[in-house]
């Protein structure tokens, strides 16, 4: 695949006329042009990979400190052929005027799994003051909870355990024998917890 960024005279910002506005990236030389093509190279990799829109060739200039235009488009034509030649899937791509990083084509089908992936579902504020509680109380009972919340927890509790963050851990010696409910390793990994002794304790709450 080749990239031509050949500059013409059309591409490289000029000053107006007395009367008007002058471009972006026209005018005087700026600290830009002490930098070494080299950094030229990398500060415009870097602009274009952070920007979340495409950057203009004025924009660019601007960015970079105001280096010579020739400069800019010849860190575009040396950016893209690099990419070129790389095993990287990434292209350097001229949209309506101005440059941006984006995937190579060919590797379409790889993020589109990533697209397909399923996202984790949100969890109501109901559910998450009934999964702390089983997380520091646990093994603990459904009427248990319940007290604590002064409110219903049966469907917020089979919810939980749908989702994998709650399980069933045995049956309390109590009359009637219900059932303990405790977390899952699900549970830690969605709250990014090494095992349940990385819990917040009592004075780390207050101090939040």
């Amino acid at each position: 695949m080749e990239i031509s960024l050949a500059v013409t005279e059309n591409e490289i910002p000029e000053p107006q006329d007395a009367g008007g506005e002058p471009e972006p990236g026209s005018g005087k030389l700026g600290p830009g042009e002490e930098k070494s093509d080299d950094e030229l190279l990398r500060e415009t990799a870097a602009l274009l990979f952070a920007s979340p829109e495409p950057l203009s060739q004025a924009r660019l200039i601007e960015l970079l400190e105001r280096p010579a235009a020739a400069r800019v488009a010849q860190a575009l034509e040396r950016l893209a052929r690099e990419l070129d030649e790389s095993p990287l899937p990434i292209v350097l791509q001229r949209i309506a005027g101005a440059w941006r990083l984006s995937s190579d084509p060919g590797v379409a089908g790889a993020i589109a799994r990533l697209s397909e992936e399923p996202r984790p579902e949100r969890i109501s504020a109901a559910a998450l003051e009934t999964l702390a509680i089983i997380a520091y109380r646990q093994p603990v009972t459904k009427a248990e909870i319940e007290a604590i919340r002064g409110v219903q927890a049966g469907p917020v509790l089979r919810a939980l355990v749908d989702r994998g963050l709650v399980r069933v851990t045995g049956r309390a010696d109590l009359p009637g024998a219900p059932l303990l409910y405790g977390t899952t390793r699900e549970f830690l990994e969605r709250f990014g917890l090494g095992s349940l002794k990385d819990l917040p304790r009592d004075g780390e709450l207050a101090e939040d």
